[in-house]
């Protein structure tokens, strides 16, 4: 991931984190803020996809398919 899309995903999950913090703050159930918080981060998920990590995960889980045959 080049240095500007990771600026802008840590920069953006620390928003999420404020922003959960805000719901917390206003009385929103536990279950409220995890959901809103794991929505947030799949939608940054997909908004600014980490291709390396994806490659590292593929390699990984094919050399555990292969292992296992």
């Amino acid at each position: 991931m080049n240095p500007k899309n990771a600026l802008e995903k840590a920069t953006a999950l620390y928003a999420i984190a404020d922003a959960a913090e805000d719901l917390e703050k206003a009385g929103a159930a536990p279950f409220e803020v995890k959901a809103f918080t794991t929505g947030a981060r799949e939608k940054l998920a997909e908004e600014r996809p980490d291709y390396d990590k994806y490659a590292k995960a593929y390699a990984a889980s094919s050399r555990f398919a292969q292992s296992n045959q």
